[in-house]
């Protein structure tokens, strides 16, 4: 394994946190987090506040001014510390703003049908599984990084074209040494917290797992086999006498490319597949759009507006609890469950 991988490997154990506690809800469908505003929505909060109760009578009160009724609200058996709500009459937007107002920035899940473990689960990379982007981290070696992270900044906020900022930012990079993007993952490059135990949790559930992105196999293989990807698709550098050209080999991953490999999964596994997608930009939008349960991870606006699901504690084993598996079943490091009662 080449070092820069074995880098990258050991950061994963070392960066892995105990689970968050912030609050979660589920997903939409492939209809879009807007749709089913008269229907049935199941609402998942990781409510560990010592104040949860009083919390959840002013939301309760304020579904009420908003025409709606609380069916239930309980504790999950498998996972304690999620608060699960269910309630009839009340919107997705509506109850994002609810569920802001009473227990403040907190991981959640809305959803219009059950919750399920997902059969395949898509995750984008960059500032994601990762926290990094790592086209700005390898942009320092040339001196360049303020430059580069602003346009990637603009790109993820979707005020440029993804594919024309891409090929600016590579071609800034033009004569940069291939070395450097080892360096690079050695030294900058690390998993979010709970990134591997969110990954191998639910490969040991039987679920698919896919990281797409529109960064570079020279960072995407690395990242994908540490945390234990079955598949990952990306946009690949060109490199000629061991130096950047400034180009890019191959056809582009974007936002529709994420989307594509998405509906491509959810097609080999047959009709009513579950899916789960995560990402943190507007070049994740459609491919969180499209999925079961759709997340939204430390956000842009456009993202979050287009997921049901936010995890804001920046810990990613939080969308195992509200998927509604039990902590003692997480995989951790070592690859075994973290109890085995």
């Amino acid at each position: 394994m080449p070092l820069a991988s074995i880098a990258f490997a050991n950061a994963t154990a070392t960066a892995l946190l105990p689970l968050a506690v912030g609050p979660a809800m589920s997903a939409t469908g492939r209809e879009g987090p807007e749709s089913g505003e008269d229907g049935l929505l199941i609402v998942r909060l990781i409510a560990e506040m010592p104040d949860w109760e009083t919390r959840l009578s002013a939301a309760k009160d304020m579904v009420a001014g908003e025409s709606g009724t609380t069916a239930s609200a309980r504790r999950l058996e498998s996972a304690p510390d999620v608060l699960q709500w269910r309630i009839e009459g009340a919107g997705i937007a509506t109850m994002h703003s609810v569920v802001d107002r009473c227990f403040g920035p907190v991981d959640r899940l809305l959803s219009e049908r059950e919750i399920a473990i997902p059969q395949v689960f898509v995750s984008d990379m960059d500032s994601t599984m990762i926290g990094q982007e790592c086209i700005d981290e390898l942009a320092d070696y040339a001196g360049l990084k303020d430059r580069i992270a602003a346009i990637t900044e603009r790109a993820m906020l979707g005020d440029l074209d993804f594919e024309a900022a891409l090929r600016e930012r590579v071609g800034l990079l033009s004569g940069l040494e291939e070395s450097a993007i080892e360096r690079c993952l050695t030294e900058r490059i690390r998993p979010n917290p709970g990134a591997r135990e969110l990954v191998q949790t639910l490969k040991a559930k039987g679920t698919r797992t896919v990281l797409v992105t529109g960064g570079f196999h020279h960072f995407a293989d690395v990242v994908g086999q540490a945390l234990g990807f079955d598949r990952v698709v990306g946009n690949r550098l060109e490199v000629a006498g061991g130096v950047l050209t400034g180009e890019l080999a191959g056809p582009i991953s974007d936002a529709s490319t994420k989307a594509r490999v998405l509906d491509e999964e959810v097609a080999n596994l047959g009709e009513g597949a579950i899916s789960v997608a995560i990402g943190d930009g507007a070049n994740d939008v459609a491919m969180i759009e499209r999925s079961t349960f759709g997340f939204a991870y430390c956000a842009k606006p456009a993202a979050k507006k287009a997921a049901a699901g936010w995890v804001e504690s920046g810990n990613l084993t939080c969308v195992l609890s509200l998927l509604g598996i039990d902590s003692s079943d997480f995989i951790k490091e070592h690859g075994r469950p973290q109890s085995t009662n």
